[in-house]
């Protein structure tokens, strides 16, 4: 059986539908049939527009609730309570009514029935009597804006007010147990909160509305906007603003407004924060642009504005009004101290006119943002207390259109600080680090191929100019500058080698060479004396020639831009040794290994100094991004995929465990060829970064036999400097778990592990330029090698045997397949097979000491031949070994011995040395050495004349 509060609201739903009925069409229709021509009007007459939508709404919802309640009276045994429109769907009846509610008061904000009113006044004359039935309590005297106002709003507070009673009165016949009682308390309580809100609200829009009143019209025009609330105005509570000084504070829900003159400060709450006064009348909001102090009278006048700010400032961050009402808790709910918002800045200084968007703290840009200025400059990325602070990409338009110079580059508060890559508009990257903005430490600076004057700088940098140790390659004039710059030119001892094979040494003062120099041609002349600035002989020097002969005296230009000279020549000096000219280095002693890249190794010691923290990571270790042009074309594509992973400390944590729990000697070996090879890696990316620099100094013009000494002790100094990383990241690992730091090494134990472990680790990563400059350093001797084994390869085993001396007891005669025509046979060889075979071995490694491994294994080989054919074991001798040794290297055919032999000698194990090890090489050396001989190259053919031994 149905209750009678079900019946009573079954008659509430009726009238009320009727009513709304009658307000669309006595009131609402008619106000819409104005046709306003000026902005003021039209705006009004959108707001009307809405609100008829919102009062359709509201009779459709009433309708289905009144439908809901006839089918439950008709049906009460099938039919439950909880199929109550009022009650399964409370929160969509009160979201509409709520609708109902904005949209009413907005028109009351900006007054928009008595404008509308105005239109027609004769028609809304005559419509006064009808108006009247609507409503109760309204004096006849009332103008029809005052009585549209109230019959829109009169029957909707009724209707809220009795929707509260009924169903509370509801509530109290349901039993405590009744499946149903929650749902009725939930909807007593969600319209006993809308009549609350309703109420704030109506009391808003009538106080917002008499607000503009007191507003000359420049500043109503500022400020008033349909959806606005006033708050709290300083005429009601007085308070005092600084800096500001102003003459009135007005609060609303969106923002806060000073008033100074015919001046108005407008703030937006969503970049306000609150911070308590230091005494009980005082407190702070912190903006943009402005700290604001505001000053009451009395503590309680305090409380009421910053207890309203807060309010506000929450209501504005969620975007929507307070609901059931503002401020209806007692304690309001502290703002976030972080948010995200767009302003643009307004004060002079660098942020005029620029809009960021992005995260936010206590005033200032604090996080991931994004600024642009009006003049197209743009710049994404991480901010810290207003400042650009971490990695960001800035744009910077230049003059032509759609070109812009592209900063992927860390940033130290405000300025271009750390390792960064710059892409211009003039198709020039630099890639390197920053300090304050310029170029600092160590860049590469390159333009592209098929610019006008091609040109790479790799180097030092020093407050935006080249300073310090460089290498600068010349693409269109073919030459390339290693040495020592200062104020973005060459000066102090520099090396000049040209794509001819023509170096020069000397000291540049102002980017020219002064002073005494030296030139070795690509036919190893030598010219010792001066130069102009073009680099042409004048003045006082000295040639050697290749066949010794010397020219001392005066040199100078000649008719027709030939070389004039005037000086002895000596004809009777012997020809130079071939370690003498031919084999001289440049640079050593100009350019010491260990200064030589400092601005590499730096920022990784001060990354280790620093305990290795994972946000400084890719800024002072650099990172990876694969080239894209478009960043400077469009400023849609402001992004950079770098290869590092966001969680940098996490990733730091992972890498300096794997280094403590790879301690022992074959654990370690495997620990640091993995990190070596990773380009992620601390340790892989200072690898790449010295890779960089070794091929930008000895790839391409550079590769020139004069600079193999300067190639090779600067591969050792990058071992020696990679096993000191290594020793930094230990050393900050065990401090990070609590335990004691290693003891300091000595000398010896440092060179050991430099040697014996990284050495061979990286050799492979230098090995193809290193190994070039070997080749050309010893081109001659390889030549005169190659020609003997030539002649050698046609020898018969027999022969060849016989011919190098062995003693033929020592001769594998079972493995000889002797033919007529053995001599002219190009049959495979089949004598000492294994041996050769192993030797052959020695290309397949750049590992050192396994290339001695391979040497010591061929030893081994040839003794056990031996041993072999004696039957029993045998230790060789020198006299009998180096003959044996010559056969296997003549079968071998190994290409360019002397350089594989001297990378050996230099690049090995100092242990080794007087060792085994040492023994082998040697040998192999004089071996060498052997086959050169011209008895071995010019020996007639075996049986075609008189046998010559080579002993």
């Amino acid at each position: 059986m149905c209750s009678p509060e079900e019946e009573a609201l079954l008659r509430l739903e009726e009238v009320f539908s009727s009513t709304l009925a009658r307000i669309n069409s006595l009131i609402l229709q008619p106000l819409l049939t104005a046709e306003p021509s000026d902005p003021q009007g039209r705006g009004c007459l959108r707001l009307l527009q809405q609100l008829h939508r919102s009062s359709q709404q509201l009779w459709e919802v009433t309708e289905e609730s009144l439908h809901s309640l006839r089918r439950r009276l008709c049906h009460q045994d099938s039919v439950g309570l909880e199929s109550l429109l009022l009650l399964c769907g409370a929160d969509r009846v009160l979201r509409v009514h709520v609708e109902y509610i904005e949209a009413y008061t907005s028109c009351v904000v900006v007054q928009a029935f008595q404008k509308a009113a105005k239109k027609r006044s004769e028609y809304w004359r005559g419509q006064r009597k009808a108006l009247r039935q609507l409503l109760s309590g309204v004096s006849s005297e009332a103008s029809v804006g005052t009585t549209l106002v109230q019959a829109l709003r009169q029957p909707l507070a009724h209707h809220v007010q009795q929707y509260v009673l009924l169903l509370l009165s509801l509530g109290d016949t349901v039993g405590e147990r009744h499946p149903t009682r929650e749902l009725v308390v939930h909807a007593a309580t969600l319209f006993g909160n809308l009549e609350s809100f309703m109420r704030q609200a109506l009391d808003q829009a009538t106080a917002t509305q008499a607000l503009w009143h007191t507003l000359s019209s420049r500043l109503r025009d500022v400020l008033c906007t349909p959806a606005r609330r006033l708050l709290q105005d300083s005429q009601d509570i007085p308070v005092t603003v600084t800096p500001l000084r102003a003459e009135r504070v007005l609060l609303f829900d969106d923002a806060l407004v000073l008033l100074q003159g015919h001046s108005v400060h407008t703030f937006d709450l969503k970049l306000v924060w609150v911070d308590p006064g230091q005494d009980g009348c005082t407190f702070d909001l912190l903006t943009p642009e402005e700290e604001l102090s505001f000053c009451s009278k009395d503590p309680q006048g305090r409380m009421v504005w910053q207890w309203k700010v807060t309010q506000a400032v929450c209501q504005a961050l969620r975007g929507k009004k307070d609901f059931p009402m503002l401020g209806a808790g007692l304690e309001p709910p502290e703002p976030p101290t972080c948010r995200c918002v767009a302003y643009t800045f307004r004060a002079e200084g660098r942020l005029c006119q620029a809009t960021y968007e992005g995260e936010w703290c206590r005033g200032r840009p604090h996080g991931k943002g994004t600024l642009k200025w009006p003049d197209g400059r743009n710049h994404v990325g991480n901010f810290c207390q207003g400042l650009e602070h971490g990695f960001g990409i800035r744009l910077v338009p230049q003059a032509s259109e759609d070109k812009f110079d592209c900063y992927k580059c860390h940033w130290w508060e405000g300025s271009m600080c750390g390792y960064g890559i710059c892409e211009y508009s003039t198709d020039e990257v630099y890639k390197g680090y920053f300090q304050a903005g310029l170029r600092h430490g160590f860049g590469v600076l390159e333009s592209p191929p098929q610019a006008p004057q091609p040109c790479k700088y790799t180097g030092h940098w020093e407050r935006g100019q080249k300073s310090g140790y460089g290498i600068e390659e010349d693409g269109d004039r073919g030459e390339r500058y290693i040495g020592m710059w200062q104020a973005d030119q060459r000066h102090g001892p520099g090396v000049m080698v040209t794509q001819a094979g023509v170096c020069y040494q000397g000291t540049f003062q102002a980017d020219k060479m002064v002073g005494p120099g030296i030139l070795l041609s690509e036919d190893d002349s030598l010219y010792e004396g001066t130069f102009t600035r073009d680099l042409t002989l004048v003045g006082k020097g000295k040639v050697t020639f290749p066949n010794g002969f010397t020219l001392e005296g005066s040199f100078g230009s000649g008719p027709g831009g030939g070389l004039h000279t005037q000086g002895l020549l000596d004809t009777a000096a012997l020809p130079p040794e071939p370690s003498g000219t031919r084999k001289r280095q440049l640079g050593v002693g100009a350019f010491p290994a260990e200064s030589r890249w400092q601005g590499v190794y730096g920022p990784f010691r001060d990354f280790v100094s620093a305990g290795c923290p994972g946000d400084l990571q890719e800024a002072l270790l650099g990172f990876h991004v694969q080239n894209s042009r478009e960043l400077r074309k469009s400023q849609e594509y402001l992004c950079c995929e770098r290869t590092q992973p966001e969680d940098h400390a996490g990733r730091m944590e992972d890498v300096l465990d794997e280094l403590l729990q790879h301690r022992e000697p074959r654990a370690l070996r495997q620990c640091l060829r993995k990190a070596l090879r990773n380009s992620l890696h601390p340790l892989g990316k200072l690898l790449r970064t010295l890779m960089l620099t070794f091929q930008a100094t000895y790839a391409g013009i550079g590769a020139n036999k004069h600079l193999q000494a300067l190639a090779q002790e600067e591969v050792k100094q990058h071992a020696r400097e990679l096993w000191a990383a290594y020793r930094g990241l230990l050393q900050v690992a065990l401090q990070r778990k609590g335990q004691a730091p290693e003891e300091d090494e000595d000398t010896e134990t440092r060179d050991v592990q430099v040697h014996g472990l990284v050495l061979p680790l990286i050799l492979p990563s230098f090995y193809s330029e290193l190994f070039t400059l070997y080749l050309l350093l010893h081109e001659t001797e390889d030549g005169l090698y190659s020609q003997g084994i030539a002649h050698l390869s046609l020898f018969p085993d027999t022969k060849l045997l016989e011919f190098l001396d062995v003693q033929k007891h020592l001769w594998p005669l079972k493995d000889l397949t002797l033919t007529t025509n053995q001599r002219l046979s190009l049959v495979r060889d089949k004598c000492f097979l294994s041996a050769t075979e192993c030797l052959q071995k020695i290309i397949t490694t750049v590992d050192p000491r396994e290339k001695l491994e391979v040497l010591e294994r061929t030893y081994g080989e040839i003794e056990a031949t031996v041993s072999r054919v004696l039957g029993q074991e045998h230790k060789l001798p020198m006299d009998d070994l180096l003959p044996l040794l010559i056969y296997v290297v003549s079968r071998a055919r190994i290409q360019h011995l002397g350089a594989e032999i001297h990378l050996i000698r230099d690049m090995m194990d100092p242990i080794h040395t007087g060792g085994l090890y040492d023994f082998l090489l040697t040998a192999l050396e004089s071996c060498y050495e052997h086959i050169q001989k011209e008895d071995m190259r010019l020996h007639r053919f075996p049986g075609r004349g008189d046998s010559r031994r080579p002993w």
